[in-house]
């Protein structure tokens, strides 16, 4: 198939999904995830699949961008980038909910063109009759490894039926869930979110999961909610303990001060999270492992470039990940098999929800790994069915915008935000 391939509509499809009451260091997620499904038609009857965030600003934004790329040519991504930039103008997006840093103008523009790129890609590998791993230089590795994602939670949602995965609230509900984890999924590493509890009690359940598991990777996760001291003090304590400790304090400075006092590398992804920060984190040598995700990077190509940067400078690279649905697991996973730099084994979610919006058959995991998808494109198409369901869960859900804090204070008036909180 050959020439250009145009853009002829592009739509985008908000759906809600069922999550459990996950606890994390500003509150609690509410009982449903938002996701956006992206498909982008063309004039020779290929669509492609894109997945990004769905709160209310970042929707309006996209559906400001799909109408300026309509009439473009899937392959023209660098131009489309900047069709994207010059609609948004200055606009800059927020961290509503907290955990993701610092949102830049630059920033913005990366993860509204995000979706669009996949999408983009997706229907490039269908003409050409290549998966996208292939579109981004090939495969160096035919399965991706993916960690387990332990969090503290409730049993269930306050007046909702139980979850299958129980409450975890002390050192031995977090090893009864990775030990789960790892019998169902298999994955090798094991990452906790923590700064829910005072660090002693997290340093606990690490220590419970190595003595549980104590051959495999550990993480610490408590998003910035600890001081530079707590943080120092915490990190000598959890020496050989720990593969690397993530966002233990607020900024790259900081990090910078922890960094310097701290056996294991510090990863982020808060305090990098677009191509700006990068050079005030190496000059500060505040991050050791910075971990990329597609969704705010700029999608797959510059994610790629983000690669290039931290091997060059001596960072490692890990992936990212927030509740998602299955065409986001099939953009990750294409992207880390053609990235030979991201070494660690990615975040994902992907336990933690029970339906999606793709088919079935084309992701699994096996022994902790997602095999990387043979079809063409991103390898997996939509169960229409499932789509239209989720999107009237979304119309009826009431909820627009991620909200982790104020779903807490409406449980607990007492709560508060608080950085650092220890």
């Amino acid at each position: 198939m050959g020439g250009a391939i145009r853009i002829t509509e592009v739509t985008i499809t908000p759906v809600a999904f069922r999550d459990p009451a996950l606890l994390n260091a500003v509150g609690v997620h509410e009982p449903y995830a938002l996701r956006a499904i992206v498909e982008v038609s063309t004039d020779q009857g290929l669509c492609g699949l894109g997945e990004t965030y769905a709160d209310e600003d970042h929707l309006r934004r996209l559906r400001s961008a799909a109408g300026a790329i309509v009439g473009m040519d899937v392959h023209a991504l660098g131009a489309m980038h900047q069709r994207v930039a010059k609609v948004l103008g200055a606009s800059t997006g927020s961290d509503g909910h907290g955990l993701t840093g610092t949102i830049t103008a630059d920033g913005t523009v990366d993860r509204v063109f995000s979706p669009f790129e996949v999408a983009c890609l997706d229907v490039q590998g269908k003409a050409a009759g290549r998966p996208v791993s292939d579109l981004l230089g090939g495969a160096v590795r035919e399965c991706v490894p993916y960690s387990a994602y332990l969090f503290y939670k409730w049993g269930s949602h306050p007046g909702g039926e139980p979850d299958s995965w129980g409450e975890a609230l002390d050192p031995q509900g977090i090893v009864a869930q990775a030990r789960r984890m790892v019998d169902e999924y298999g994955f090798q590493a094991l990452k906790l979110k923590g700064g829910v509890f005072p660090p002693e009690q997290e340093i606990a359940a690490i220590r419970a999961l190595r003595e549980e598991f104590p051959d495999r990777p550990l993480r610490l996760d408590p998003n910035a909610a600890w001081s530079v001291e707590t943080s120092i003090d915490v990190g000598r304590r959890l020496e050989g303990v720990l593969e690397y400790l993530e966002d233990p304090t607020p900024g790259i400075e900081g990090m910078a001060r922890v960094a310097r006092e701290v056996p294991m590398p510090l990863a982020t992804n808060m305090c990098v999270v677009a191509f700006e920060h990068l050079a005030p984190a190496v000059e500060r040598d505040a991050v050791q492992v910075v971990l990329s995700d597609h969704h705010y990077w700029g999608g797959l190509h510059r994610t790629k470039l983000l690669s290039g940067i931290c091997q060059t400078f001596g960072m490692g690279l890990s992936m990212h990940s927030n509740s998602h649905l299955g065409v986001s697991l099939a953009a990750m996973t294409h992207l880390a098999a053609a990235t030979p730099h991201l070494t660690y084994a990615c975040d994902t979610h992907w336990p933690w929800k029970s339906e999606d919006v793709v088919q079935a058959g084309a992701l699994s995991f096996a022994d902790g790994s997602v095999q990387v998808p043979k079809g063409p494109g991103l390898g997996v198409e939509l169960d229409r069915d499932a789509l239209a369901r989720l999107h009237e869960r979304y119309l009826a859900c009431g909820l627009r915008t991620r909200d982790d804090t104020g779903y807490m204070q409406r449980i607990d008036p007492g709560y508060e935000r608080k950085v650092p909180r220890w």
